[in-house]
């Protein structure tokens, strides 16, 4: 048997509602990857529930470095998420730094529809940047893709010309790979699109369209598209996989009425993960 993957995941965990490790530790796991978290924040709930019970764990993820290097331990990936703090930005580059040879892959979490979040000061926004920088593969949605350009958030259908430039673009300022999701294109077209700067290509898998969004819906795709890079897949093949997973967990969520807080019904659907799939919805453009 070969030696499975292992990744530290730099993210918070929420008691209630699906995001964040509760959907990483899960997912990875069913495709064949150790996860290690190295937990930012504790939360009863996620902050969607508007009152939660919060423990920072900014203190914790230095010492827990310190003791990781003691042990000679090797991440064959680090993967961030979403980050409360200047402290947290800068212990997290500390990672990346420390285990330079993982690949680094960055979920740029700030905002969803138009807006960043209440806790992201310009500050923040900002500095989320310098992990965008030494990162191999970043996972922004269109919101975030449009703050770490400095560009307004599109209220229109984008043009490929434009969202192929948005790419190129965030792919100059360090990652190699750069994937937007929730990219509304003409012709009513809802699409997840990445590039790949070492080949110069461009690919998008088209999503259906779900009246409703739910919470952790973007570090499923996130770790879905992590775990297939992990495992082997070519760029196209692990975003169609991320997609297809998410889009299937969204339908069965919206299916039952779930509210956003819950989050993604996923743990019925593990299985798909672990079974052979025929992935070849996405294109080049």
């Amino acid at each position: 048997m070969n030696e499975i993957k292992k990744v530290a995941a730099i993210q918070d965990i929420s008691g209630v509602g699906r995001c964040s490790l509760t959907v990483i530790i899960p997912i990875l796991s069913a495709m064949g990857i150790q996860v290690c978290p190295v937990t930012t924040s504790v939360l009863s709930a996620h902050t969607g529930f508007g009152e939660f019970v919060k423990r920072d764990l900014t203190d914790y993820m230095l010492p827990a470095l310190e003791h990781y290097k003691k042990l000679g331990v090797e991440f064959d990936c680090i993967y961030s998420g979403f980050l409360g703090s200047i402290e947290q930005i800068d212990h997290c580059l500390e990672y990346f730094t420390t285990f330079d040879k993982a690949l680094k892959i960055v979920d740029p979490v700030m905002g969803d529809d138009g807006r960043a979040y209440k806790t992201y000061t310009k500050t923040l926004c900002e500095r989320m940047g310098e992990l965008v920088a030494v990162a191999d593969i970043i996972t922004p949605n269109l919101t975030e893709a449009a703050i770490l350009l400095g560009e307004e958030y599109p209220t229109a259908p984008m043009r490929h010309s434009e969202i192929k430039s948005w790419l190129v673009r965030l792919s100059e300022k360090g990652a190699g790979i750069v994937v937007i999701t929730s990219v509304h294109l003409g012709g009513g077209e809802i699409a997840t699109v990445g590039y790949d700067k070492a080949t110069s290509t461009f690919w998008k898998v088209a999503n259906d369209y779900v009246p409703k969004s739910y919470s952790g819906s973007g570090d499923m795709f996130a770790s879905v598209l992590a775990g297939g890079v992990l495992n082997g897949d070519s760029l196209p093949i692990a975003m169609n996989r991320a997609a297809s997973f998410t889009e299937l967990a969204i339908k069965t969520t919206y299916s039952y009425g779930t509210s956003w807080e819950e989050g993604i019904m996923f743990e019925k659907q593990l299985p798909w993960l672990m079974s052979y799939q025929v992935l070849d919805d996405y294109v080049s453009f």
